[in-house]
């Protein structure tokens, strides 16, 4: 098994290194950075299917978590935003959990079943109402304020890289809150329940303009490494630059997407090592046992419920650390493109493709359908154009096949996944 690891990722990195050539070592470093980030999130839905069979289809919404916590811990506070409504804010959601621990406490001591869903119906509805009418006024302020490129309320102004397991974090807590009530449920109902629960999340981060700026996105998050622009402005740097015969402009692209590919590596490098010391152990033995027979796990003394939350969460987290990841590539924060077709169904692909419960085989998945999701769109141009470069200018079927070519990206998606499935049924690289 080592030897077919090793071949089909040294087949990837010759991939990699053909794009570099054929299209520039710009393209090929920014493929490789985001194949790297996409085998994180594999490694994150691995842990929940591959190691305990949990079917969570809500991974845009934790990655999407991610992407918040990169935003928020990094940029800068707005003073007169935070002037105009941030204690309000803060005041409003104060009151909000204390509607909501009142109404536990409520339905935890009194008696009567009929008297407790009354009094908690009634808590919930009041504490709501005072929620509005605190919050909506306050929220309105923030995003009155410069809302052309502020809007909001800003965020803590600490260093990015902070803003990686703070990613992580957020989303586990958000998994906690979800896997305490929908792990209950029957793998289809828990497969049902996680994807309308990502869906609220997202539509909440597009919506809620005083803390994400919604649709107009948050743009100019600090980087974890130099600009090109700086770059090219110091001495020592064009000296190198002549020096290799390169164009300035080049090169600086080159070095601060090799600065990226080099962090990115050294954290997935960290998880496929934490992942498969792991799943070694007597923890990773005791998931598979529940994966594959609850029941007899259960007989055997094994606390299913809890082992099916950590899972979870861990899973979770691994996904908010990529999402933080993804967003600090991007430099911005954009809520529109948390799309379950690309975060979810995208990375389900890797998992299935690479090998479930397997951790060598979900990263290679994730680097390889992220690889040719990106590059099929332009092969497959390149394949329309010489198909029909024998038919006239003005042919229909010239310009429908064309037209089509955008499309050849799901069509190789669905092909992929269904050769494997159906002579690598276990994926490239299947669970020992």
């Amino acid at each position: 098994m080592k030897t077919n690891s090793t071949l089909l990722f040294a087949a990837l990195l010759a991939l990699l290194v053909l794009v570099a050539f054929a299209q520039s070592a710009s393209v090929a470093l920014v493929i490789l950075n985001m194949c790297l980030i996409s085998a994180i999130m594999a490694l994150g839905v691995n842990i929940q299917w591959g190691y305990a069979g949990l079917s969570n289809y809500g991974t845009v919404g934790f990655v999407a978590l991610g992407g918040v916590a990169a935003a928020l811990v990094s940029m800068p506070p707005v003073a007169e935003a935070w002037a105009a409504g941030g204690l309000r804010v803060a005041a409003a959601l104060a009151l909000g959990a204390a509607a909501i621990a009142l109404a536990l406490q409520l339905h935890r001591r009194l008696g009567p079943a009929r008297v407790r869903t009354l009094a908690v119906a009634g808590t919930l509805a009041a504490g709501f109402i005072v929620f509005r009418l605190v919050f909506d006024p306050a929220a309105e302020a923030i995003e009155s304020v410069n809302p052309a490129s502020e809007g909001y309320m800003g965020g803590l102004g600490l260093p990015v890289l902070l803003s990686w397991p703070v990613g992580g974090l957020l989303a586990a807590g958000a998994a906690w809150l979800i896997g305490r009530t929908a792990l209950g449920l029957r793998s289809d109902y828990l497969a049902i329940a996680t994807l309308c629960i990502s869906e609220i999340v997202v539509i909440a981060i597009k919506n809620e303009d005083w803390l994400t700026r919604g649709a107009r996105n948050i743009i100019g998050i600090p980087r974890p490494v130099a600009h090109e622009v700086d770059l090219q402005k110091s001495e020592s740097f064009l000296e190198w630059a002549e020096r290799l015969g390169m164009d300035a402009a080049e090169l600086s692209s080159v070095y601060v997407k090799s600065s990226y590919a080099l962090l990115f590596a050294t954290v997935l490098l960290a998880l496929l090592w934490l992942s498969q010391r792991a799943l070694a152990s007597p923890w990773g033995r005791m998931m598979r046992a529940i994966r594959e027979n609850e029941l007899a796990a259960g007989a055997f003394g094994k606390h299913v419920a809890a082992r099916h939350l950590q899972a979870f969460v861990l899973g979770s987290a691994v996904c908010g650390l990529a999402g933080a990841m993804m967003t600090t590539l991007d430099g911005q924060f954009t809520p529109g493109a948390y799309e379950p077709l690309r975060l979810t169904f995208l990375i389900w692909v890797m998992v299935i493709v690479g090998g479930s419960g397997n951790n060598l085989g979900s990263t290679l998945g994730g680097m390889l359908i992220w690889f040719l999701w990106v590059e099929v769109e332009p092969a497959g141009q390149w394949l329309m154009q010489a198909l029909a470069s024998g038919l006239p200018e003005d042919s229909g079927m010239r310009a429908r096949m064309l037209e089509n070519a955008a499309n050849m990206r799901q069509m190789v998606m669905g092909a992929v996944l269904l050769l494997v499935l159906r002579f690598r049924p276990r994926g490239l690289i299947p669970e020992r």
